[in-house]
């Protein structure tokens, strides 16, 4: 995940990298404690005949960034 800051309306800085794990890819924001909350959890790599990876069960966590 790649954290950015708004220098101006049209100006942009990377602030830093953070890693997470590839199936956290949904995020929400909590503006008052500048908290980031990534649901996770490990995959099975798809069947034949599907498109997409399972959730593995029983591994979903919670991911928390915050600074």
């Amino acid at each position: 995940m790649t954290v950015v800051h708004e220098d101006a309306p049209d100006k942009y800085s990377v602030v830093e990298n953070v890693p997470t794990k590839k199936s956290a890819r949904t995020m929400a924001l909590d503006l008052k404690m500048h908290t980031l909350y990534l649901p996770s959890a490990d995959l099975i790599p798809p069947a034949a005949g599907q498109k997409r990876p399972s959730v593995k069960p029983g591994t979903m966590e919670l991911l928390i960034v915050s600074k």
